[in-house]
Parts: structure tokens; C-alpha cells; sequence
């Protein structure tokens, strides 16, 4: 069982043990893909989306066990934390954002944690990176420049991103220069305005054209779920987005007041997992915004594989959008490498 939980990152051990990674039964790493059979875009179901109802006090009762528990240890919680690592897209998305920034970003992307720590880990012999680097469209080439052979792909926000208060014309024109230049995903936003309406044909008509603008690029739909008033507006959007063939959903820009939260989260889940059952479809999810410790990284895989199964544990149905994670995950397991807590700054910035 324990494992099924850490998957090909069972070889997580510290230097003492007398197993080593490249013994271990499941020694793969993490292979930096999207999705291989993307969700198709299917008609829009408004029965579908009108019936759905979510219960606010039983999300908040559920939500509140996730986030309170007693997270796993030792051995397994470096492994999990080495898995978060994999999931992470790594973002800048400042208005001061130069070359160099992303130069910097990407080398941290490519050697997320120190080769010392790896090897008293027993992982050196692991390739772990982080799962994307995310970037504003006017830096998606810089970030292909510095990723170029590394196997990481660009993501690029777009769409008028973070509000989405631009023309329709410009927003297919942005998505796809972002494609041009190189960008494998897109970090589209939804136009909040039809959510906030009930304007279901209105969303789900853009968000397929948002679509086939990507072409081979993957989409992740941001539902800026800050700016959602309800839970049950929250799915009805998801499902909605999942229809027009978002292959993930992702919970917010990072510039709301509110971000990711565990109660938005769930129900994101749990209406992933109803497409899922209804349709066969696995969309990926990514909550983004206030993710800042390894901490919070485990809360998101444990509810992930409570909520969906072990799969969408990996990369490629999951990625968590955090620009200061990274920081607190190495010192974690620098921990578990030394018995010691290093300060940040003995870690690269990016």
C-alpha cells in the first residue's frame, strides 16, 4: 500500500539505508509530459449544469480533515515531497519579469534541489525537475531558449490574463503567438462575466475556441475562483470548462484576493472525478496562488489521491502553480538529508 503511494518515488531513502534508487523495484523518474489521450471537447449538457448543487458546510467539515491532519513522515514524506517538486509549474509572473529572471527560473527548474541533498537521499540517480515553467507571453521565448533539450515544457498565461478584459479577436491572436513561439501549454481565463450571468453557452462557446486555438498546446482553464461567489457556481464552471475540452482546470491567476483553497479544491475534484465517471474523460487539476510550504503541497497530493486516485499524483493530471514552494520544500528535505533545517538562503534562487 505504502508503495502505491509514492509510486517511482519509492526510492526516496536516505544514504543510511542498505537499499539504494538504483535497487528499488520502481526507479523511473518522473517523466515531464502532458496529457497523452486529451479530453475531447464534448456538447454542451445544460441539464447537466443547472442540476448540479454542492453543499457548502459539508465542503468546509471535509476540507477542514484535509488540512488538519497529521501529513506523512520520515521516509515517505521525502518521497512525497520530491513527487510535489515533479508537479510544480514554476512561475514568474511579474511586471518586472527580464530575460535573466527566466534564465534563472529555468536553471532552477531544470536542478530544483541540491545534488548533495539528492545523493544523501539515495535519489542522485532520480532526474527530478519541476513539472513546467510558466511565464508571460512576451517571455515564452527566453523560457524555450533556456529550457531548449531539457524535456520541461513553457507554459504561457494568455488570454488577457490575470482579468481576461480583452477582445475575443485578441485573445485567440495571443494563444496563438504563445503556440508560435513555443509554448506547449496555455494558461487560458475564463471570462468571468458569463459565470457570474449563467451565460453557460456563452462560456463554454469561448472556452472551445480557446481550445482549438491551442491546438497541440495543452489548455488549463483558470476559474479565478475568487471572484465565484458559490461552491455550486464553482462546479457548474468546471464542468462547463471540462465539456469545451479544458484537459486541466485550475483554480485561480494568483492575483485575487482569495486563491487556492482546500474547499475550492474538492469541488473542482469531485466534479473531475463526476466527468470522469460519466464521460471517461481525466482532466488534470491545478490548484494555483498561496501554495507556500511542503506542507501545503502534501495536503493538495493527499487530497488528490483521496479524491481521484494515485494518478492524478502525477504530473500530468496534476501541477501546483507556486513561484515561492520550491524554497520550502528543499529545506524539508534537507531535513531529511541532515537532520538540520538550513536557512533559505544556503538554497538557489530562482
Amino acid at each position: 500500500k505504502k508503495r502505491n503511494l509514492v509510486d517511482s518515488m519509492s526510492s526516496a531513502k536516505r544514504a543510511r539505508t542498505t537499499k539504494s534508487a538504483t535497487e528499488s523495484k520502481e526507479p523511473t523518474a518522473q517523466v515531464h509530459s502532458c496529457l497523452v489521450d486529451r479530453p475531447p471537447i464534448r456538447p454542451l449538457d445544460l441539464g447537466w449544469v443547472k442540476a448540479a448543487r454542492v453543499n457548502s458546510a459539508s465542503v468546509n467539515r471535509r476540507a477542514g480533515e484535509i488540512g488538519t491532519r497529521r501529513t506523512v513522515k520520515k521516509d515517505w514524506q521525502a518521497a512525497w515531497e520530491l513527487r510535489a517538486i515533479t508537479c510544480i509549474d514554476l512561475t514568474t509572473l511579474s511586471g518586472d519579469d527580464t530575460p535573466g529572471n527566466v534564465q534563472r527560473l529555468c536553471a532552477k527548474a531544470m536542478n530544483p534541489v541540491r545534488a548533495d541533498v539528492l545523493t544523501a537521499l539515495g535519489c542522485s540517480s532520480l532526474d527530478i525537475k519541476c513539472g513546467a515553467v510558466c511565464v508571460y507571453p512576451s517571455r515564452v521565448c527566453d523560457a524555450v531558449t533556456a529550457l531548449k533539450g531539457s524535456g520541461i515544457p513553457v507554459a504561457s498565461v494568455a488570454t488577457g490574463f490575470p482579468a481576461g478584459q480583452i477582445t475575443h479577436a485578441h485573445k485567440l491572436a495571443e494563444i496563438r503567438q504563445c503556440v508560435a513561439d513555443g509554448a506547449m501549454e496555455i494558461d487560458i481565463v475564463i471570462p468571468r462575466t458569463h459565470a457570474l450571468t449563467g451565460n453557460w453557452e456563452a462560456l463554454y462557446q469561448e472556452v472551445v475556441d480557446f481550445r482549438e486555438a491551442c491546438g497541440p498546446a495543452h489548455m488549463k482553464t483558470i476559474l479565478a475562483t475568487g471572484e465565484l461567489p458559490t461552491f455550486t457556481l464553482v462546479y457548474q464552471c468546471s464542468l462547463v470548462c471540462m465539456m469545451a475540452g479544458a484537459d486541466f482546470i485550475k483554480t485561480s491567476t494568483g492575483k485575487e484576493p482569495t486563491n487556492a483553497t482546500l474547499a475550492v479544491s474538492l469541488v473542482m475534484c469531485r466534479a473531475i472525478r463526476e466527468y470522469y465517471q460519466r464521460t471517461g474523460a481525466k482532466v488534470g487539476f491545478k490548484p494555483a496562488g498561496g501554495i507556500r510550504t511542503a506542507k501545503d503541497a502534501c495536503s493538495y497530493l493527499s487530497l488528490m489521491r483521496e479524491e481521484l486516485g494515485v494518478e492524478w499524483q502525477k504530473n500530468h493530471l496534476f501541477r501546483i502553480g507556486a513561484s515561492g514552494l520550491l524554497t520550502d520544500i528543499e529545506r524539508q528535505l534537507s531535513h531529511a538529508a541532515t537532520g538540520d533545517y538550513a536557512a533559505a538562503q544556503y538554497f538557489a534562487m530562482c
